[in-house]
């Protein structure tokens, strides 16, 4: 007897069903794919600053100020790109997007490691950092798009908990890896790990909520080279004088070409930037705390290896493996607080986590000297840090998620992660600042670094209170069986995580 499926309205459905939650992939796969770009974009972000000291062996003509562009032009093409790449997720298709930016960033990777001499190893770190930009907002709304909203807040923690857990290991796994191999296997590692969630992301087969048309392309080349000019005139301060020509002309060629992109995103059919996003009093608030945090982590990370290796004498190797407690706490706690965050209280998570951070800026602001105190001193400092660190990042991506409807995950994830990459951006740049040009065993200036960390940090504390929402509670969906339900609009302004 032969049997006929799909010869009937009903039967077909079921089929389609079965088919689909055969296709569908396991909540683990997509949260290992999720949590494995932003690793590797985050990790990417830090870990050659380990690298350029061992960069000289291999390009003796090249200046340290020519060798320091390794590290600036991935900061600036990867803030530069990340809020168009939202966008482009939002319209071209988040699977696509993340397998576009993984491919550039695995291949880019690799021209890294085998880089034959500076100028091939800077157009690498500029097309690395265009692909990490691409990952990160395709990254969560892949999530999103194919896990329950019951799921949704864990999906979240474990997210953060992954960009988390490479901010702080950046500086840990550079150590490891150049102390024992060499400054090209930083850049090595990513192409095994690329290459798997390459593999993995074939699993994902869902519809795609996709629109006909690219964004305007203006639009996109104006935000993106606006806050390229930005980062640059923030990074490029120190070196060049604040007052130079060519910094203030950066501030205010990115200013201009900012506000153009604005303009044509109030008028343009496919604007290249959701302003409407902005018009959430708690997504815009989560984007200014987002900034000052971002300034207090990326200098916070940095300031410790430095202080490490210049002050007490430890060696890249060592300096990283003090700093491995934090940044394991921190990637635990990031899981906790997802599992557990309500909607009503990220103001509270981040409140509290950044108060963690003040609490431990201060601690080494005071205590800070010539002699090593491993145990009584830094490893405490380093859980307080790490702990309120986990909970002020899923804190800040939550507030944002739950500010704007799934489909538009993607976009708001860019500009969140563009603000917060400036931030950082300005944080380096007043560390870069304050420190002495030459090595110094003096520990008097890595405490006004800590003390710039605990006001910056302090601010994006007391802002984050602003945080609360005062929403009813969502309507559940309806369909999330379906990944194009789960994509789009649900009613009210969020998602219960």
């Amino acid at each position: 007897m032969k049997l006929y499926i799909g010869t009937t309205k009903g039967s077909g459905a079921m089929g389609h069903s079965l088919d689909k939650a055969a296709r569908k992939p396991s909540y683990p796969v997509v949260v290992t794919l999720a949590a494995g770009a932003i690793f590797l974009s985050i990790l990417d972000a830090t870990v050659a600053n380990l690298a350029v000291t061992d960069m000289r062996d291999s390009f003796p003509d090249a200046s340290v100020t020519d060798l320091t562009w390794v590290i600036s032009l991935y900061a600036i093409v990867f803030a530069a790109f990340l809020a168009p790449a939202g966008r482009l997720a939002d319209v071209l298709g988040r699977r696509r997007l993340y397998i576009i930016g993984m491919g550039l960033f695995t291949a880019t990777s690799l021209l890294c490691a085998l880089a034959p001499g500076l100028p091939v190893l800077l157009v690498a770190r500029a097309l690395q950092g265009l692909g990490a930009a691409a990952m990160i907002p395709a990254s969560l709304a892949v999530v999103l798009a194919d896990v329950t909203p019951q799921r949704r807040g864990a999906a979240i923690g474990l997210w953060s908990a992954a960009a988390s857990a490479a901010a702080a290991a950046g500086p840990i796994l550079g150590g490891v890896l150049i102390d024992a191999v060499g400054w090209r296997s930083v850049f090595f590692i990513n192409v095994p790990l690329g290459l798997a969630l390459l593999a993995g992301i074939k699993v994902v087969r869902v519809p795609e909520r996709t629109t006909h048309g690219l964004p305007d392309v203006f639009g996109t080349l104006f935000l993106a080279a606006g806050t390229a000019l930005v980062v640059l005139g923030v990074t490029q301060g120190q070196e060049w004088q604040w007052a130079d020509p060519r910094v203030l002309g950066c501030f205010a060629g990115g200013l201009v070409l900012l506000a153009l992109a604005l303009l044509r995103a109030r008028t343009h059919p496919r604007p290249a930037i959701q302003t409407r996003l902005w018009r959430s009093r708690v997504f815009a608030l989560a984007n200014l705390v987002s900034f000052f945090f971002g300034a207090a982590l990326y200098a916070w990370l940095l300031v410790g290896a430095l202080f490490l290796v210049d002050v007490w004498g430890y060696s890249r190797m060592a300096a990283g493996l003090s700093m491995s407690p934090g940044a394991v706490l921190s990637a635990l706690v990031a899981v906790l607080v997802g599992r557990s965050l309500s909607r009503r209280c990220p103001h509270l998570v981040v409140f509290f986590g950044t108060s963690a951070l003040v609490g431990a800026a201060l601690w080494l602001a005071l205590t800070l000297s010539s002699h090593a105190a491993l145990w009584s001193m830094w490893i405490p400092v380093g859980l307080l840090a790490g702990a309120g660190i986990g909970a002020v990042s899923t804190g800040l991506s939550s507030a944002a998620a739950l500010s704007v409807e799934p489909a538009d995950f993607a976009g708001a994830t860019g500009l969140n992660m563009a603000v917060r990459q400036i931030g950082g951006a300005l944080g380096i740049a007043v560390l870069a600042a304050i420190l002495p040009a030459q090595t110094s065993s003096s520990p008097t200036p890595y405490s006004h670094v800590v003390f710039f960390i605990c006001a910056t940090a302090a601010v994006a504390g007391l802002l984050g209170l602003g945080l609360a929402s005062r929403r009813g509670r969502p309507r559940p969906d309806t369909a999330p069986s379906t990944p194009v339900a789960a994509a789009a609009p649900v009613a009210g302004k969020g998602v219960e995580l």
